[in-house]
């Protein structure tokens, strides 16, 4: 042992402890949704209980009751706070959450392992918005975001078209002379292939390009890296050893904000799907519709549903507040098989 290499356990310890304190503090929001008020002296009683308990060796009973009664009471202050909870899929510095601190800089952001999850949790009211993302001009659409749209009762208040600009991140005092390897989403990492070649790393697939950066900071494996993004560099104390390692400048991803209900004000983008067994035929007759109207479609995308049956995407300019938006809508639902407006939104581009 070393004393360096004693600091440096202590360094990793630290980050996980403040993940888990994150994450608990996160749950004790969610808990809020599920009780009448924020005082508990039974739960709390219980809690402390339960530390006292299982208190051993270093950790004195003393010292884990004050901190637990510190951790209680700040738990307590959140719920009190009444923040807006938004939910975003993947690790704490994901590009997604980075969308929803954006969108909202005030809402505290809950992270989620699927899709699928961050789509329940808003509608059965645990959360009040989830973002997600939909499309990205490298990679195309997030099939499995815009399958689950196909069906959800959840309506689009608003849009971030964000640009995505990946780093190259390493422990601190990591030599970059020595990576050999780079960990990150499968997609980031198609999305910087030519760097990773001039450069000779092998990239190595993970779940999520925070979860990477994560993973770095953490267990710190010999000459390993993640790509991921500046937010997850702060977030996890890791070094930026190069920016903006994605092979296009353009590359940028839309994402959707969704909620129970439809947003406050008409917005001026909307997005419609709807089913058709004759995708060309039908597509025509929509792409008339507003044609003729003068209403510009920004989006066109279709989804396979069943075999010889698609669910097509469509974005347009506009409010369904506009009479003019709204016979267009009324025409193209009369052409197509279930039409179904996703909400008409403020769409803010960064």
């Amino acid at each position: 042992m070393t004393l360096e290499g004693l600091r440096q356990d202590i360094d990793i310890i630290d980050t996980r402890i403040m993940a888990l304190l994150d994450e608990r503090l996160e749950r004790g929001l969610l808990t809020r949704r599920h009780k009448t008020g924020t005082r508990d002296p039974a739960r709390e009683a219980e809690v402390l209980d339960r530390v006292a308990r299982r208190t051993r060796c270093l950790a004195g009973r003393e010292f884990t009751e004050s901190l637990y009664q510190r951790i209680i009471a700040e738990s307590r202050t959140m719920q009190e706070r009444e923040l807006r909870l938004v939910g975003f899929q993947g690790m704490h510095g994901a590009y997604s959450e980075a969308a929803a601190r954006a969108w909202d800089t005030e809402a505290a952001t809950i992270p989620f392992k699927e899709f699928s999850q961050v789509f329940d949790a808003v509608v059965s009211g645990d959360l009040d918005f989830g973002v997600v993302p939909v499309e990205n001009t490298l990679g195309g659409i997030v099939g499995q975001v815009n399958s689950i749209l196909v069906t959800t009762e959840l309506r689009v208040v608003a849009a971030i078209d964000m640009p995505i600009d990946h780093c190259l991140l390493a422990a601190p005092g990591s030599d970059h002379r020595d990576i050999r390897t780079a960990y990150s989403h499968r997609q980031a990492l198609s999305q910087c292939r030519r760097f990773l070649d001039r450069n000779k790393l092998d990239g190595i697939d993970w779940f999520d390009t925070a979860g990477a950066a994560r993973m770095i900071a953490e267990d710190r494996p010999k000459g390993a890296a993640a790509i991921a993004s500046r937010f997850a560099a702060e977030l996890y104390g890791l070094e930026i050893i190069k920016e903006g390692v994605q092979d296009s400048s353009a590359n940028r991803t839309r994402f959707f904000v969704l909620a129970k209900g439809a947003a406050a004000t008409g917005g001026n983008k909307c997005s419609a799907v709807f089913f058709t067994d004759d995708k060309a035929g039908a597509l025509f007759g929509v792409l008339e519709v507003f044609a003729k109207a003068g209403i510009n479609l920004t989006r066109i995308e279709s989804v396979p549903d069943e075999p010889g049956d698609y669910a097509i995407f469509i974005d347009f300019d506009g409010s369904d507040r506009d009479a003019r938006v709204a016979e267009a809508i009324e025409a193209a639902r009369g052409l197509v098989r279930d039409f179904r407006l996703l909400g008409c939104y403020d769409e803010r581009k960064l």
